[in-house]
């Protein structure tokens, strides 16, 4: 688990929610990864309309950012989940639950969007991180 990261998850007055922190806060570099979409290193779309499919190879490419700055995702204070539909959430949950395993969750924000950069893709992801200060960089 990660130190330099306070999580939240029922501030006084809010409802305790498992499926996110309501406040995560702590001290680090910050890192910004941008929305991240089901296409593998060849740029090919990854389970063109399979949630589940798409939410796997997202979550991979999130790590795969992450790992760029030297952070993992025990380092995530915020997630922002872009889809088409929102019964894509619970494949997002899935795949997230497999790629933060014991982690507490981060802070986090779904959004119904008309579409997406490509007709094919259902989900988008984007991430902000904090690393520790004392952390080597890439």
């Amino acid at each position: 688990m990660s130190t330099h990261l306070t999580h939240v998850s029922a501030p006084e007055g809010l409802a305790p929610s498992p499926q996110y922190s309501h406040v995560v806060w702590g001290t680090g570099r910050f890192v910004a990864v941008s929305g991240q979409i089901a296409l593998d290193a060849g740029g090919a779309v990854v389970g063109a309309g399979d949630a589940a499919a798409q939410a796997r190879q997202v979550f991979a490419n999130v790590g795969r950012c992450l790992a760029a700055a030297g952070a993992d995702f025990a380092d995530i204070v915020k997630l922002t989940y872009f889809v088409t539909d929102m019964a894509h959430l619970p494949a997002i949950r899935e795949a997230r639950d497999a790629a933060f395993g014991p982690l507490p969750l981060p802070a986090s924000s779904a959004v119904q969007v008309t579409a997406l950069v490509r007709p094919e893709l259902v989900i988008e992801i984007e991430a902000f991180a904090l690393i520790p200060e004392d952390r080597p960089a890439v």
